[in-house]
């Protein structure tokens, strides 16, 4: 009698084999004849029916391009000794392309037969279609450790810079990669454990030197415990993960959906396309890669995308939520190829309201990835080839919907922050060459909008199916937090209505007070440092900042584990199949929250001190320069200037402050000099000289050279600590209308 392989054993035959996976190849591997056919056939249906395989149809067949990371086959070397490779998931017209292997002098050589997931890169008047650099290899996925190399007669160690790792790791001597005594280091394991058991490493980067911008964000990454390794199951789970099909979703792929990103995008999560309906209003469509499909509950991506809970963002790296054949590839919606996808069609008004929305999971094919500098210049009127065939009709009908959706936007009056975000440019060397504010165009407003919209309709969907889902809160700011804001306003001379249920619309009038004024950064710095931390809630308070009743985070499965608990409730909510929320995810959505609530704080403190260590030493160059900038803070130790040029923080000490003794109001937020009266407040212009930057720990220390224009005044030293010579601090109110007057009549 023919025995019938298990279910686990044929997809283990086919994710060995990714070539050879019809049902006559899988029947010959397993020597299956005859009457067991029959038996086979059941199981495979079987498979296709829980989600496991998807039998492949010419109508959703890949189209004649490879997608950005594809999985390769090395076929060899040819005459000139230059390394191909053939990717093993063409489904094209033709033969398969041909691909150039471009390998880094310290990566390991590959021989003929080798599997490797590949960056791919289109190259034109060559005689192959496409160059390759190499991720890494299938099936192998060594651990990595970060470190600081100590040579010795042979070879020498590797001391972890990661606190929890105690041992040291050996290295031999033909496995130092050239690295010198004291250079920070990243290496892989080499082999089982050597001598005194302590596990053998082989070095596949040098840092340089641990003070400088290139190792800034890996020391981030291990400073703050964020995984950035994943395990050879995980690896090996998305590894083995096929393109979805057709079966059981609707197909879309005759809707342009575009994706609009930064030009540098790794990964493009979310598409779309509006559709005039005739009475001056759309069908706004939003697509959302389907990472609920590869992704299932309790499966081991799934366990691993829980503890890492978002991808973290650094300039030189991503620390990526899901491994690269999902991030990078399959879950990605590239230009060209079939995605699968869960979309939602949203009808809107011509006055922007959303009428109506309904969701499906479906099949798409993007026409064109574009970035958001091209997709604007086109509608300023530098239109590019890339652009020109779908100028009038896909992007001017999202403009289109966007002015209609400002109009709801208005009277909705979410809180309208302007704050400059920054840009650290980085050399191939890891070196900062320039730092740059991003300009907020209307490509950027235009994309946020939907997805906002988008966020609204899945939870209104789930709420009204009674499923349980994560909520994002943002709950309205703390009364002791507002009465800051309000001091900080009236300092400056505006006002924040008081008495009163608090709404956005107060604060958006506070803004508008300040803008075009030299105070409209620092009524923006402290209105948002007015504002609780948002946070993922099983349980619905509402997100103030957006003034919403109900909001859901829906449109970045890719980098969020929030989103793909909120893609798993509307399968289970539409009875789309078996891979949606479980009642296992239900019972640990309170801890679910908790959870990805701390990983994404842990993410931000982590962007951040990057973000400081590698302004400091960018100005570590310019120790002794002099800087325009304006006072961001007030503390008793002293106080902070935010950089004009940079954005960054410097610190001014208060020993550094002068010869006087300065008194601190913490209400009013100032210090006032005992001998010359000088108040020094908040959003007060300044001119500062640095005297001190440090990349280690991110901190920059600076001089107060001028305030308001004027050279800062020296009091007398035999005065320090004793009674100011002008009466303060006697009222709250007498304080806060003397800050007003200083601050009135030095601007």
């Amino acid at each position: 009698m023919t025995r019938i392989p298990s279910k686990t054993e044929i997809l283990d035959w086919i994710a060995e084999n990714p070539t050879q996976t019809a049902k006559r190849d899988i029947a010959k591997a397993f020597g299956i004849k005859g009457a067991a056919r029959i038996d086979l056939k059941r199981l495979l249906r079987e498979l296709e029916d829980d989600g496991k395989l998807q039998k492949r149809k010419s109508s959703y067949r890949d189209a004649n391009k490879l997608p950005p990371v594809s999985v390769l086959e090395v076929t060899g070397p040819d005459s000139d000794g230059d390394l191909f490779a053939r990717p093993l998931e063409w489904a094209g017209t033709g033969d398969a392309p041909r691909i150039l292997l471009v390998m880094k002098p310290d990566e390991p050589a590959l021989g003929a037969g080798e599997r490797i997931l590949g960056r791919l890169t289109e190259v034109t008047g060559e005689d192959f279609t496409y160059s390759a650099r190499l991720i890494r290899r299938i099936g192998t996925n060594p651990l990595r450790v970060l470190g600081v190399f100590r040579a010795a007669s042979e070879g020498g160690r590797i001391l972890p810079i990661d606190k929890g790792s105690q041992k040291e790791w050996i290295v031999a001597a033909g496995a130092t990669g050239d690295a010198k005594d004291g250079e920070l280091v990243e290496a892989e394991q080499a082999g089982p454990k050597g001598r005194m058991g302590l596990p053998q490493a082989r070095i596949v980067a040098r840092l340089g030197d641990p003070t400088q911008p290139r190792a800034v964000s890996l020391i981030a990454i291990h400073q703050h415990g964020i995984p950035d390794h994943f395990p050879d199951d995980v690896v090996a789970q998305a590894d083995s993960a096929k393109p979805a099909g057709l079966k059981g979703r609707d197909d879309l792929q005759h809707l342009p959906l575009i994706t609009i990103d930064p030009w540098d995008a790794r990964d493009h999560d979310d598409a779309c396309c509006a559709i005039p309906n005739g009475n001056g209003g759309f069908a706004l469509w939003v697509a959302i890669a389907d990472v609920a499909y590869y992704v299932t509950s309790g499966s081991k991506l799934d366990i691993e995308a829980r503890k890492r809970g978002n991808s973290t963002y650094f300039p030189d790296r991503v620390v990526p939520m899901l491994p690269d054949r999902l991030s990078g590839d399959l879950c990605s919606l590239h230009e060209g190829v079939p995605r699968a996808c869960i979309a939602v069609e949203m009808q809107i008004d011509r006055d922007g309201n959303k009428t109506s929305h309904r969701f499906v999971r479906g099949l798409m094919t993007s026409p064109a990835s574009l970035n958001y500098e091209e997709v604007q210049a086109a509608m300023d009127g530098a239109v590019n080839d890339k652009v020109a065939p779908l100028l009038d009709d896909v992007i001017r009908p999202l403009y289109a919907c966007y002015n209609a959706l400002k109009k709801a936007r208005a009277v909705r009056q979410p809180l309208e922050l302007d704050l400059p975000e920054r840009k650290i440019i980085l050399n191939e060397d890891g070196v900062v060459t320039d730092v740059a504010f991003k300009d907020r165009l209307d490509a950027h407003r235009l994309i946020e909008e939907f997805m906002v919209l988008a966020n609204v309709a899945a939870a209104e969907t789930l709420v009204a199916k009674k499923t349980a889902l994560l909520f994002r809160v943002h709950e309205e700011p703390k009364p002791e937090k507002l009465d800051a804001l309000r001091e900080t306003a009236e300092s400056a001379g505006f006002q924040l209505a008081k008495g009163q249920v608090l709404k956005t619309g107060h604060l958006n009038r506070l803004l508008n007070q300040a803008t075009d004024t030299d105070h409209a950064e620092l009524i923006n710095i402290a209105t948002l440092r007015s504002m609780t931390q948002a946070y993922y809630s099983p349980d619905n308070f509402g997100h103030f900042g957006l003034a919403l009743k109900a909001y859901a985070h829906f449109t970045s499965p890719i980098r969020r584990y929030s989103d793909l608990i909120v893609h798993r409730a509307l399968i289970t909510a539409h009875g789309w199949g078996k891979d949606g929320l479980t009642p296992e995810d239900e019972a640990i959505l309170p801890e679910t929250a908790q959870a990805i609530s701390d990983t994404e704080r842990r993410s931000m403190v982590a962007e951040r001190d990057t973000t400081d260590r590698y302004l400091a030493a960018f100005l570590s160059e310019r120790v002794g320069a002099v800087m325009g900038g304006r006072i961001s803070g007030i503390a008793k130790f002293g106080v902070f200037v935010k950089l004009d040029e940079t954005g960054a923080d410097g610190m001014i000490p208060i020993r550094n402050l002068g010869a006087e003794y300065f008194h601190y109001d913490a209400d009013n937020q100032t210090l006032m000099g005992s001998d010359t009266g000088v108040v020094i407040g908040l959003g007060v212009r300044v001119v500062v000289k640095l005297i001190e930057a440090a990349p280690v720990t991110g901190g920059l220390i600076v001089e107060l050279l001028e305030i308001d224009g004027k050279a800062m005044p020296q009091g007398r030293p035999s005065n320090r600590g004793k009674s100011p010579r002008r009466k303060f601090g006697s009222s709250k109110k007498k304080a806060a209308k003397t800050a007003r007057k200083v601050n009135r009549t030095r601007s």
